[in-house]
């Protein structure tokens, strides 16, 4: 049967609802259980030796099995599943019969006695019977497991009506992004919101989207970071702050990168990189324990130890020891090149020195650091707001945090020389100009706030669906994200 068809047959059923004076679609009802709660109940009466208890339960039928004169339907709430027994000699032939105008993925609510079936099932007994919502389209075809990839993103909600697992994936979700909040809190780290609409897009090197406000008459910027307004607070004089929020980067779609995701930056005032990452690994232990429950995490055939201590290399190291690239200040930028080259990964013409190593970090050593691994003091130009080692201009006190082949954090000594800061600022715009649309815009605004004079403070920034993916163990970001950006569907 064709979906027009399908449609026509559950309108025609909704009239005759509506044809015995009842709304398909009402405004309210009154649940005194969800369908654990029923379950529950019944246990205890039981272990009470107490009469059957009286629940009133409400959910989407799931199934429903005609067997003469009984009828059973399952519902599905919240909390899980429980099957309603619908008999003539209770319900009468009038609501006995009106049970077939019922569909799957309708919303019905029962009022009766939770009892067991001689097969040891719970299930209510239903006295009364309320349409809650007649459902116009069938729910997914595999209803114990929607499988089409394409539907499955798309179309969330069928997913997360078919698919048990996926909808505790969100709660899981839910619960790592509390457990975070609380963490800072309990650190004395105040939640802030700043804006999302800029006039500069700065505090990482990314494309932005770009908009127009039509009062103001000037084009802005959907954030690409929470960075710069958030350092504005530690010179306004917080000393510890962040901001759970979305930020948006208008590059590539795929199942490691979505163009909209929600981020976690935090800043200390009086901390370096060290304190930012001792904090880090603390916080992400901490919330792996309270919101999955375990620090073992399988993972693609593998399993992820969160345990403490976590690995830690620098950048040189790294690419040392899984790519064998020297990339000492040394090391002429034209015999770099070639070695890159020689590796398999294509260099570009106008790439510098740090746009190499960068990618180069990124192909040839991130896919393998599967472990949590604090990848430390990156080369200077890739790293515009993070203060110098001071005994190795070079290099910038600055550490990446990877887990399951992934960039998950980014932290470092936050640069607050304002001198040195606007300097770098035009750096990164000579390097804009020679083509490299994804370097550090720069912010004067920012600039005058510096030379107001900001604290020795460290940073942090967390991207919480990559977090959420290692600690469920997904391998797309697509999986964690409740509505993903696709490109155009053809159909």
């Amino acid at each position: 049967m064709d979906l027009d068809q399908v449609i026509a047959q559950r309108i025609a059923k909704a009239q005759r609802w509506r044809e015995r004076g009842i709304d398909p679609y009402p405004h309210r009802f009154h649940r005194t259980h969800t369908a654990q709660e029923a379950v529950a109940a019944l246990e205890e009466a039981e272990a009470q030796g107490a009469a059957p208890p009286k629940v009133v339960v409400a959910g989407r039928i799931t199934a429903m099995r005609h067997m003469g004169k009984a009828t059973f339907i399952d519902l599905q709430d919240t909390s899980g599943r429980v099957q309603t027994h619908h008999r003539l000699d209770v319900l009468g032939e009038e609501a006995y019969e009106a049970l077939h105008d019922l569909d799957l993925g309708d919303f019905l609510g029962v009022e009766g006695e939770v009892f067991r079936t001689r097969t040891g099932e719970p299930t209510v007994l239903a006295r009364r019977y309320v349409v809650l919502c007649k459902a116009l389209r069938a729910p997914p075809a595999k209803w114990h497991g929607l499988q089409d990839v394409e539907v499955r993103y798309r179309q969330r909600y069928l997913d997360l009506m078919a698919n048990r697992q996926v909808r505790e994936l969100f709660r899981t979700r839910s619960r790592i992004v509390s457990a975070i909040r609380r963490f800072l809190d309990a650190k004395g780290f105040l939640e802030v919101e700043t804006p999302v609409l800029q006039p500069y897009a700065g505090g990482a090197a990314a494309r932005p989207f770009v908009t127009y406000h039509n009062a103001l008459e000037r084009h802005l910027y959907l954030r690409i970071a929470l960075e710069l307004h958030l350092k504005r607070l530690l010179v306004g004089g917080y000393e510890k702050v962040y901001e759970l929020g979305r930020v948006f980067r208008n590059e590539g779609v795929s199942g490691k990168y979505n163009p909209e995701f929600t981020m976690l930056e935090a800043y200390q005032a009086y901390a370096d990189y060290n304190d930012i990452m001792e904090l880090t690994e603390e916080l992400i232990v901490y919330v792996a324990k309270e919101a999955v429950g375990t620090l073992c995490v399988p993972y693609q055939g593998e399993v992820i130890d969160f345990s403490p201590p976590w690995r830690r290399m620098t950048l040189r190291e790294a690419l040392l020891q899984y790519a064998g690239l020297d990339i000492s200040p040394h090391t002429p930028l034209s015999q770099l090149r070639e070695a890159v080259e020689a590796r398999g990964l294509p260099v570009q013409p106008h790439w510098d020195r740090g746009k190499i190593i960068d990618e180069s970090l990124a192909h040839l050593v991130e896919p393998r650091l599967i472990h949590p691994t604090f990848i430390l003091d990156y080369p200077v130009e890739l790293s515009p707001l993070a203060k110098s080692k001071p005994h190795d201009p070079y290099f910038v006190e600055r550490f990446e945090l990877f887990i399951a082949g992934r960039e998950v954090a980014n932290a470092y000594t936050e640069l607050n020389d304002p001198m040195e800061q606007r300097r770098r600022f035009l750096d990164q715009a000579q390097r804009r100009q020679a083509a490299d649309e994804e370097v550090e815009l720069g912010d004067e605004d920012f600039l005058v706030a510096l030379e107001h004079g900001m604290p020795p403070a460290g940073g942090l920034g967390i991207g919480i669906d990559r977090l959420v993916m290692a600690l469920t163990g997904q391998s797309s970001i697509r999986e964690v994200i409740l509505f993903p950006a696709l490109r155009e569907s053809h159909d």
